[in-house]
């Protein structure tokens, strides 16, 4: 498939650093994005969906950033202190190698349902602790910080305080900057220029406060508890994973990764913690994925559930009892939607910021997403799925939670033969896709399944039957006979990669001899260099210019549906080839592009989770 890296007439600007180029920290309420320039330019305070404080990744010039660097050329290398969310960047110049420690201390509030608290923080704080060590002979650096609140367009105003903390005020949030270096300020911005030598060191500490969090400093020694209780906490977190295979240090990395996708106060898992990172630098496919999506968020909690994390499992299922109860579907309404915010409410309308001008000048620049309103047969499955599998691997589902999934497996029973706009969130107008057919059928078989398991009340010959239905449904009109595959929507020929999942969810058998054919298929019509595209856009179009990447979740399932099929030479090839395309730290974005640079929103929680799948079943298949 031809694929071009920029829109047509678009040329990129100079002053971004590459999507890849980037680390990530958080608090389990909200996370950074650092540069391996020493820069956070993706900050949002004090929630995931909060308005950006830091947000140069999508404007250079009104976005806001915090930099830190060495004061001369450097070279510049970053990585994470083993087994943590911590993050480093060492700075290599001629007369000396410095580093940043950069990390959010997760208090015990903020890390409410996981594996025990870090720190002292008292509840409510924010913090992000930035501390400058000189590792060899000499190093000067330079410090700028410049918040630009509310997405760049709410005005602050600056002012110091008689201990030298530094406090930027806006209407709706307020920072305290406490530094151990001296701090020059001008009507809106903070500098520092200092020299350290080697064993000194330098703390940066940035934190919300308000009528009921006073600013406090953040002197060495803090610094040196905050840090080692950070990275106590990760490590604790993460020794509960049961995974000891081939491929641990990636796997271990996605884990922490969806860790930090995690909003710990209700469980609730976000797509990705970014918005409107292009998908293709001068397209339109620039989306805000700070939220919640069923689908993805319940795919999650199979990986985590996978490796043995099952308190992250069980803080999504209180996520899904106290935020998302279905609704009263006497009308048909869909008694979920799509995507929740992270607190749980629905409403969550788009709109467009124009004052910014996007990455690398890739506008639009979007906040909410009105596919919230979307129908999406196919997050019924993954929901039930998740269940499923939470009332097997962890502990068993309540009376009340069984009531709620009657409830849904009822609506699918009576909705499932309508278009709707499918997995990928077409805007180009719903069709009887055959994915969201066949994550109905798993939505009815892993209730079925359940309720035979644990004698659980339910209709199970009306089950049954539209189960069975849905099956001949597929098994006929999802089939084409001119293509050898099954294929995207009814009628169609057009190929597409979420049916890689037909194995996956045990539909079909993986060796059936059609779906080996349609394996065959998308191979060569979606498969580059083991890169999976979702479809075809001029074979299918999907209401949006512009084309897109391979799509990287789908790269993880090609893998997956390979092992399956019993070709792991193939399968392991596929895994590996794909692990080379990880950024320096282990981290995908949505999709890679035709040169191998990451697009579209990062980390994406969806590529951590299926890398996790891949690895799990494939290490099982090679013994």
């Amino acid at each position: 498939m031809a694929e071009t890296p920029f829109a047509e007439g678009f040329r990129p600007g100079p002053r971004y650093l590459p999507i890849a180029e980037h680390g990530l920290i958080g608090d389990l309420r909200s996370v950074a994005l650092v540069g391996t320039n020493g820069t956070i330019d993706w900050y949002c305070c004090s929630s995931f969906d909060a308005p950006s404080v830091f947000a140069a990744v999508l404007d250079a010039e009104r976005g806001g950033c915090f930099e830190l660097a060495a004061a001369v050329p450097a070279r510049t290398k970053q990585f994470y202190f083993p087994d943590t969310n911590v993050l480093i960047t060492r700075f290599f110049t001629e007369d000396g190698v410095g580093e940043v420690q950069d990390f959010m201390p997760v208090t015990s509030d903020s890390a409410a349902g996981g594996a025990g608290g870090a720190g002292t923080g008292e509840a409510g704080r924010h913090r992000l602790i930035r501390r400058v060590v000189c590792v060899r002979g000499a190093v000067p650096f330079r410090a700028l910080i410049a918040p630009r609140f509310g997405y760049g367009a709410v005005p602050h105003t600056l002012s110091t305080a008689a201990d030298g903390t530094v406090l930027f005020e806006s209407a709706e949030l307020s920072l305290a900057l406490t530094s151990t270096a001296t701090l020059e300020c001008d009507a809106r911005d903070a500098r520092a220029d200092f020299k350290l030598a080697e064993g000194e060191t330098a703390v940066f500490a940035l934190d919300q406060v308000g009528a009921e969090i006073a600013p406090r400093g953040c002197a060495h020694a803090e610094a040196e508890h905050q840090f080692n209780a950070t990275v106590a906490y990760w490590r604790r977190w993460l020794h509960q994973s049961r995974y000891r295979g081939r491929w641990r240090e990636m796997v271990h990395r996605s884990a922490l990764t969806l860790k930090l996708l995690t909003y710990a106060p209700t469980g609730a898992i976000v797509a990705a913690p970014t918005t409107s990172l292009p998908e293709q630098l001068g397209g339109e496919r620039n989306w805000d994925y700070r939220y919640v999506w069923v689908r993805d968020a319940a795919f999650a909690v199979y990986a985590l559930l996978r490796l043995g994390f099952s308190g992250e499992a069980e803080a999504f299922m209180r996520f899904l009892t106290t935020h998302v109860s279905p609704c009263d579907s006497a009308d048909g309404t869909p008694p979920l939607q799509i995507m929740y915010g992270i607190d749980g409410r629905t409403d969550l309308p788009e709109r467009i910021l124009p004052h910014l001008e996007g990455h690398l000048g890739s506008a639009p620049v979007r906040v909410g997403n009105a596919a919230a309103d979307q129908l999406q047969l196919d997050i019924y499955g993954a929901l039930i799925d998740s269940v499923y599998l939470y009332d097997k691997w962890a502990q068993p589902i309540s009376s009340a939670q069984w009531d709620d999934v009657c409830q849904v497996v009822d609506w699918v029973c009576a909705h499932w033969d309508q278009p709707d706009e499918g997995v990928w969130e077409t805007r180009g107008g719903r069709r009887n896709f055959t994915y969201s057919r066949l994550m109905c059928w798993v939505a009815i078989e892993r209730a079925i399944r359940l309720a035979n398991r644990r004698g659980l009340p339910a209709d199970l010959p009306r089950w049954r039957q539209a189960r069975d239905t849905i099956y001949r449904r597929i098994m006929d009109r999802g089939w084409s006979d001119r293509r050898g595959a099954f294929v995207q929507y009814e009628g169609s020929d057009v190929l597409d990669a979420s049916l890689l999942m037909m194995p996956l969810g045990k539909f079909v058998a993986p060796t059936d001899p059609k779906w080996l054919s349609t394996l065959d298929a998308l191979g060569e019509d979606l498969v580059s260099d083991s890169l999976v595209y979702r479809y075809d856009p001029q074979a299918s179009p999907d209401g949006l210019r512009g084309d897109e990447g391979t799509f990287s979740i789908c790269s993880f399932w090609y893998v997956e549906a390979l092992v399956r099929a019993g070709r792991l030479d193939e399968a392991r090839l596929a895994f590996e080839k794909m692990l080379t395309y990880a950024n320096h730290l282990g981290l995908y974005a949505e999709e890679i592009g035709r040169t191998g640079e990451q697009q579209g929103n990062f980390p994406q929680a969806f590529t951590h989770l299926a890398l996790i799948s891949a690895a799990f079943n494939l290490d099982r298949a090679l013994g």
